[in-house]
């Protein structure tokens, strides 16, 4: 990454500006998040893994439980024999106890997607609004840096792949990085500390905000504020990777730090990654690297980068998400104090750096899920989604459901879901229904495998097959083959 500027400037704050720019801009795209995220799933394009994970995390919330799931033993831990697996044991994200009372007012796992179209439209708000305040043409930088925001790619592949508990993060980040730059080191302290109830990996995020505002410390106090937040991050970052989640976990042991900090992961996959590292630039005009605040996105690279899953090193899916709110908010500091970029701009006053980052996001919009809204295609019901939903309507409340990872989704709400695999198929309590999409592929071949487990056993029987949806029921009485 290229050397990043730490020398602070006198801060220079415009008067303030409206709110109705940035405002209009965060509804409108509260609406269209929120109308592609139910659409999405009307037509069974969520996913059991993970939208029904985080629907049953929720509901154990609302009904007073710990977070647990019957779909993420599909992956548990070998030697798991439980009926669901505990989910503090699997990443520590106790924020989702927020959307408890929320779900038990309606208890429906849309809920989950309307929450994250609505955290992503804050943090689209606060982000304009940051411009709005720091930059002196803010009327026109509030809006412009607010959809640039709301467009950039790590929000739609977001919002375009399910739920993810990470929605959370963005607001807090977009806050804590506009009280920094306002100069309020203890706001930001308390909206970063935030982090450590998001996810256990956003604790070291915490920890070198707190390490920008020791270096920019003007008095004893604010240095105080400073290390508390570094220290105290990584002590709690430390306490949940070690005791509390292993604490939870089957084995014992935090699944996914073998995944993180091994030498081959670092080495390879260059290629993919560069487009993660060019696409953060090209969003900002290159100028994200221009500020201090560019500091606090190498934890969360760090950590994709030295991963050995490849799907961590892309820019796609929900993992870019929270180098967004950070990577504008440093844009916004870098315009504030005069950088230039590496071209030169037309215009002198600032302005040229928002449209070119607003013109990036908006060349790379037509490769994001979202672009689907303008096809006619994805508001039209074909025959399988019409078949999926009378498979899933004949389901019963409370029944125990072994359920492909596309229609599992759909029955969280309302019976004990798991993912149906050969596996799980007669893990004690046995499931009672079969519901199944024969062109599924994860995991893969676990539904033609259920379909041959059952084939000629007379204890199962077929309710219906048709447009590649099958459905079975379990007779009581019948002896198994």
């Amino acid at each position: 990454m290229l050397m990043i500027t730490a020398v602070e400037k006198p801060r220079r704050v415009a008067a303030p500006v409206g709110r109705a720019g940035p405002a209009c801009v965060a509804l409108v795209l509260f609406v269209l998040h929120a109308a592609f995220a139910l659409r999405n799933h009307a037509r069974f394009r969520t996913t059991g893994y993970d939208l029904g994970i985080f629907g049953q995390a929720v509901r154990s919330w609302a009904e007073g439980r710990l977070p647990a799931s019957e779909i993420r033993t599909a992956t548990a831990p070998a030697g798991f024999e439980g009926e669901a697996l505990p989910l503090l044991g699997d990443h520590f994200h106790p924020v989702l106890a927020l959307l408890g009372p929320v779900y038990r007012l309606v208890p429906h796992v849309e809920v989950l997607l309307v929450a994250q179209a609505a955290l992503v439209a804050a943090t689209v708000y606060v982000t304009g609004r940051t411009a709005g305040r720091h930059l002196s043409h803010g009327e026109f930088a509030g809006p412009v840096v607010a959809a640039a925001c709301g467009l950039a790619w790590g929000v739609q592949t977001l919002i375009g792949f399910d739920f993810h508990e990470v929605a959370f993060a963005l607001p807090l980040l977009a806050l804590a990085c506009r009280a920094y730059l306002d100069g309020r080191s203890r706001a930001a302290a308390w909206w970063a500390a935030g982090l450590l109830l998001v996810k256990e990996d956003l604790g070291a995020t915490a920890a070198v905000l707190g390490l920008l505002i020791v270096h920019r410390a003007r008095d004893r106090r604010e240095r105080r504020t400073g290390w508390f937040l570094a220290c105290g991050s990584v002590l709690a970052a430390l306490l949940v990777l070690k005791v509390v989640v292993p604490g939870f976990a089957p084995d014992g042991r935090y699944l996914y730090a073998e995944r993180v900090g091994g030498a081959y992961g670092f080495l390879d996959g260059w290629p993919v990654k560069a487009l993660t590292v060019l696409a953060l630039l090209a969003v900002t005009g290159g100028l994200v690297v221009r500020s201090p605040l560019a500091w606090l996105l190498l934890p969360t690279l760090a950590w994709r980068f030295t991963s050995s899953v490849p799907s961590h090193w892309e820019p796609g899916l929900h993992y870019s998400a929270v180098l967004v709110p950070v990577a504008f908010a440093a844009l916004v500091d870098a315009v504030r104090r005069g950088a230039r970029p590496p071209v030169p701009w037309p215009r002198g006053d600032g302005r040229g750096p928002l449209l070119a980052a607003l013109g990036a996001v908006l060349l790379l919009l037509p490769l994001q899920p979202t672009a689907q809204l303008a096809a006619p295609g994805f508001w039209r019901e074909g025959p399988r989604e019409a078949a999926a939903r009378a498979a899933v309507g004949r389901v019963p409340d409370g029944a125990r459901v072994a359920a492909s990872n596309a229609l599992a989704p759909h029955l969280t709400d309302r019976t004990a879901v798991r993912l149906a695999t050969p596996a799980l198929l007669d893990r004690a309590p046995a499931v009672e229904w079969l519901v199944l999409d024969r062109a599924d592929g994860f995991p893969a071949g676990a539904t033609d495998g259920v379909l041959r487990a059952v084939a000629g056993d007379p204890a199962w029987r077929v309710v219906r097959d048709g447009d590649g949806i099958v459905l079975l029921h379990r007779e009581k009485g019948q002896p198994r083959a």
